[in-house]
């Protein structure tokens, strides 16, 4: 099986973080070099790294900060480390998952015995191998719900959750196929999405943002699978822009959406406890880096939406697939 390039795009070196700028991949491979918390969060800012890339990048920055604040006393070293974990998790509201790896480093520095930089890096390393062991189940979990055969219609990036549901799927033989809406106005899907599941030899059919109903009417599609940046206690899937629309034209033509989110989130017992980012409207008006509406024209850019839980069929976690009203079994499930 092919591990794709994404799947491994924010590496921590001793001269600090290398990037990888998904705003120009497939077309040039460019590796944003970060030699400080403040270059991190800004290039997360910045959309150089997208997904699960923020949260990768938020582990191996709490590393950055440890080895800055290496030679301090322990209170001041600590500041540094919260300060440092504050402005990271800033660089992107909507996703929860840079908190967990700036929580997940600070806890192991908090507990350990050893020197900072040690114990930063042995809780980095731990946050990595355990976000993607619990991709690994939830990728499991999804194609237990996917029939071989199945075409599959995505939006914008799930990141290491759809790679490890391809994966999951080409360990039991069973053949996906899948259509990626562009993704407007970032072309994440046609950009990352569609690349990498043709780098994996999956079947990749590349449609615009506005097909997915036309798709679902002709009987084309067999599942809505996404990504969720966040999901509520109560059942609502944030996710990227787009997602709502999809949602509600396939519960009108009986398909089923399958929303991925490791866990859904205590600290959002329902979707108005989820910041909603606005990002420049500017973006809107460019393709490419090209504009494509005139000067007198202005844009407007809500990054994610609000699925409410009617129409959602599933939301799968590394513990199993749940109905969006059953939630709460999660936490009183074992961890997988």
């Amino acid at each position: 099986m092919v591990t794709p390039i994404l799947a491994d795009s924010v590496r921590l070196a001793d001269d600090g973080v290398h990037i990888l700028d998904r705003r120009v991949f497939p077309f040039e491979r460019v590796w944003v070099h970060c030699r400080t918390v403040e270059e991190v969060a800004q290039a997360i800012e910045d959309m150089v790294t997208q997904s699960s890339g923020p949260y990768f990048a938020a582990l191996w920055g709490m590393v950055l900060a440890a080895r800055s604040a290496a030679s301090l006393p322990a209170d001041e070293a600590r500041a540094v480390l919260t300060a440092a974990g504050d402005r990271l998790i800033a660089s992107r509201s909507t996703n929860n998952h840079l908190g967990k790896a700036v929580r997940l480093v600070l806890s192991e520095v908090d507990a350990s015995d050893e020197d900072l930089v040690t114990a930063a890096l042995k809780g980095a390393r731990a946050g990595d191998e355990l976000y993607r062991a619990r991709s690994r189940a939830l990728g499991e979990y999804t194609v237990d719900l996917l029939p071989d055969g199945a075409r599959v219609l995505t939006h914008c990036w799930a990141d290491l959750y759809l790679t490890e549901t391809v994966a999951a799927a080409q360990r039991r033989g069973k053949e996906l196929s899948f259509f990626c809406t562009e993704t407007r106005p970032y072309l994440q899907g046609a950009r990352l999405t569609a690349e990498t599941l043709a780098e994996m030899g999956v079947p990749t059919t590349l449609v615009t943002d506005g097909m997915g109903a036309s798709l679902f009417s002709q009987g084309l599609v067999d599942a809505l699978v996404t990504a969720a940046d966040r999901v509520s206690m109560d059942g609502h899937v944030v996710n990227k822009i787009g997602t709502l629309g999809l949602a509600v034209a396939a519960k009108a033509f009986g398909v089923p959406f399958h929303a991925q989110a490791q866990a859904p989130d205590l600290a959002a017992p329902t979707a108005a406890d989820v910041p909603i980012e606005y990002r420049d409207g500017d973006d809107v008006l460019h393709t490419l880096g090209r504009r494509t509406a005139s000067t007198r024209v202005r844009g407007l850019y809500p990054a994610f939406d609000v699925t409410p839980p009617e129409f959602v069929t599933t939301v799968v976690t590394d513990r199993g697939a749940l109905a969006p009203a059953n939630l709460h079994q999660y936490y009183e499930r074992e961890e997988s």
